[in-house]
């Protein structure tokens, strides 16, 4: 799936095959996750080996902390509506992921940069076929500017859930899969809370017309970035990671040890470098003479540049996760993100949330944690 920082990053779901049932995963923010998508299937919870270690529960909690400060910090920049270019803020967030990924395996595996320059070209096949989840992302994070600049932080993180209904229902459209019972009602839940929050007074100094057209310009494209999310997750799991040659490996080390496959840092860099190209060619096209007149960063302040950043290193983190924990306890995560978003929202912006807005969002973070429960299918059913 699409785990790319975010907003957003993409919900997290484990497919197995044809017609089986869908396995639960964890959903996470927006383009999070955005790039566990071809990252290796979590261990088993019930396994020994997947016990949470001191260092997976940092990571959750730093998972965490992204996702909530990723939302407050574009509302923070979006409110005012800034003229800056969103494929320039989208550039950057690539070409930074790219770089920091590059250092990791420089720095943390040892290897050279050029690696990465041969992992693309051994898997050229599915670089190309990268283009599609590299467009929705792309996608996905112009929506989520769009979304911030008109909706609540607090509204957003909750019906940017909704990502779980899109994956589910596109794994039952295009994959035939079968949803377990426990799923389904959690996928129940999950609307009702949505439909709760977004009852709820939103507080802004907009009225009339004005009000109703942002708020539902906001809510289409938080739609929008669910249902990029869904049909994601579900091509990659179709078309890229069924069709990835796992016997991928690095080139030999120089004390002649045994080589080593190619780790979830290359495929950061094969997506970035995808959607780098993809952006670039847009912005040519699309934005040429804007960008020749007043330059490809007019209108960035301190803030965006923060907001880019922390954007940037949410897919790495996704990647740390899937690696000290698991897409179980990556629920939880995110259910602590949706609760200080809304409760930050309301402390730094005076978002006024009142009774509706605490019931829809017991009902998300409900709903996450049985979507990503493994054993109360057996248990309930």
């Amino acid at each position: 799936m699409i785990s790319r920082g975010g907003g957003e990053t993409a919900a997290s779901t484990t497919l197995s095959d044809d017609h089986s049932t869908l396995q639960p995963g964890g959903g996470n923010d927006e383009t999070s996750e955005k790039r566990s998508f071809l990252a290796p299937p979590p261990p088993d919870a019930s396994s020994p080996s997947s016990s949470v270690t001191s260092t997976g529960l940092k990571v959750l909690v730093l998972l965490a902390v992204q996702n909530c400060s990723k939302n407050l910090l574009l509302r923070f920049v979006m409110k005012e509506h800034p003229q800056f270019l969103t494929s320039a803020a989208i550039l950057s967030v690539e070409f930074l992921k790219m770089v920091l990924s590059l250092l990791y395996i420089v720095l943390v595996e040892r290897r050279p940069a050029s690696s990465a320059v041969e992992f693309i070209k051994q898997d050229r096949r599915n670089t190309a076929l990268m283009c599609v989840p590299a467009t929705l992302y792309s996608v996905q994070m112009t929506l989520e500017y769009i979304a911030l600049g008109n909706i609540d932080a607090s509204v957003f993180s909750v019906l940017v859930q909704t990502k779980l209904l899109a994956t589910a229902g596109c794994s039952v459209c295009i994959l035939g899969k079968k949803i377990k019972k426990v799923q389904l009602i959690s996928l129940v839940l999950l609307t009702v809370g949505v439909m709760l929050c977004n009852l709820k007074d939103q507080g802004s100094e907009l009225t009339g017309e004005e009000m109703v057209d942002s708020s539902r310009q906001g809510i289409i494209a938080t739609l929008g970035i669910a249902l990029c999310s869904g049909f994601a997750s579900v091509y990659s799991e179709k078309v890229i990671k069924a069709k990835r040659n796992v016997t991928q490996q690095l080139p030999s080390k120089s004390d002649g040890s045994p080589k080593d496959q190619f780790g979830l840092a290359y495929t950061q860099v094969q997506l970035a470098f995808v959607s780098l190209l993809i952006m670039g060619a847009y912005c040519i096209v699309m934005e040429l003479d804007i960008i020749l007149e007043k330059g490809l960063f007019f209108g960035f302040n301190m803030a965006a540049c923060i907001s880019i950043f922390v954007s940037a290193i949410g897919g790495l983190i996704v990647a740390a996760v899937l690696k000290f924990a698991d897409a179980v306890l990556k629920g939880y995560a995110t259910a602590i993100s949706v609760v200080l978003t809304g409760v930050l929202s309301m402390v730094l912006f005076g978002t006024e949330l009142n009774l509706l807005y605490f019931l829809g969002i017991c009902n998300v973070i409900c709903s996450v944690l049985l979507y990503s429960a493994q054993d109360l299918d057996r248990l309930l059913c």
